[in-house]
């Protein structure tokens, strides 16, 4: 864990912090709710906000917030604007010196990916925190809103909200009636991982018609058995690794060709960006994973007739 070594740092930031304490709530103070129902409060729209996660930091630009944007963690890599953020750190090891030296108004964290101890410390020493956990894609709607209310760019925030609104309505109008199709989604192969009901990834199995074949999981992120696919036999496997490219690992799958996926040769990718990350570019992956289970419907319904 990253810790605030220098002396000078710290006094300059505590003195900063104690400062935004002192500072009375006016008038047109905002309040906001984040993802974990606690209450957010700013004298006024931040001017300076640090963003601790990859999506989080797509979700403030997409809500009009990007020029407020000071301070981001590894790899929050769009938009192209996002490269000349000041690095805070990755997700997963925050650098809090680095943080506290750019004198943010607001924090956005990612509350089941930041460590909670930094986090708190961050919290101890008087900057607002808001967490953002995106977990339906209601809530990518309602994560724009509030990031926008809390930057003070709500009309492209609400805009932004209603577009991403719009085309979910849109994708669940065409595709809720189709026949369901079981889909595996592999996000790791050693271990084999997956994901369960709960997780946004299965949100969008479920809009273009799917069904998770192991929604009923108690983890999140689950890890599974080979057994336990070979029993579900899911009729498409889509994998995702760490980029855009297919991972080596889709193609083992051919080793058993009693799975109706492999069998069909309904094998599929999705580039992670665009169905991993909790923003409104998830409907792009969604348009993807919509065609592809249409593909499953009409190679099945061929081999009916």
């Amino acid at each position: 864990m990253t810790e605030l070594k220098s002396g000078t740092a710290l006094r300059a930031a505590t003195a900063w912090c104690c400062l935004l304490l002192l500072l009375p709530l006016s008038a047109q103070a905002l309040e906001v709710t984040d993802d974990t129902g606690q209450r957010v409060y700013l004298e006024k729209p931040a001017q300076r906000i640090v963003s601790l996660a990859p999506h989080i930091t797509e979700l403030l630009f997409a809500a009009g917030a990007g020029d407020a944007v000071v301070g981001a963690v590894s790899y929050s890599d769009y938009p192209p604007e996002a490269a000349r953020l000041a690095n805070v750190g990755n997700y997963e090891h925050l650098n809090l010196e680095a943080i506290v030296e750019l004198q943010p108004d607001l924090v956005v964290a990612w509350k089941s990916g930041n460590p909670v101890a930094q986090i708190e410390q961050l919290s101890r020493l008087g900057l607002p925190v808001f967490y953002s956990e995106p977990r339906r894609l209601e809530d990518i709607a309602n994560n724009l809103k509030r990031l926008g209310r809390l930057a003070g760019s709500e009309d492209t925030a609400n805009a932004a909200a209603a577009r991403f609104s719009e085309h979910t309505q849109r994708l669940k109008a065409r595709y809720s009636r189709a026949k369901p199709v079981r889909v595996f989604y592999q996000i790791w192969h050693r271990p084999l991982m997956t994901i369960n009901g709960e997780h946004l990834i299965s949100q969008v199995i479920n809009l273009c018609g799917g069904r998770n074949i192991f929604s009923d999981l108690a983890t999140l992120a689950p890890t599974v058995g080979l057994e336990a696919v070979l029993a579900a036999n899911p009729e498409v496997i889509i994998a995702s690794g760490m980029a855009a490219q297919q991972p080596q690992w889709l193609d083992q799958w051919r080793k058993w060709p009693q799975i109706a996926a492999v069998k069909n040769r309904q094998l599929y990718i999705i580039p992670p960006d665009l169905i991993q990350r909790q923003t409104p570019r998830v409907l792009e992956g969604a348009e993807q994973m919509c065609k592809q289970l249409e593909q499953a419907r009409m190679h099945s319904q061929r081999g009916n007739e």
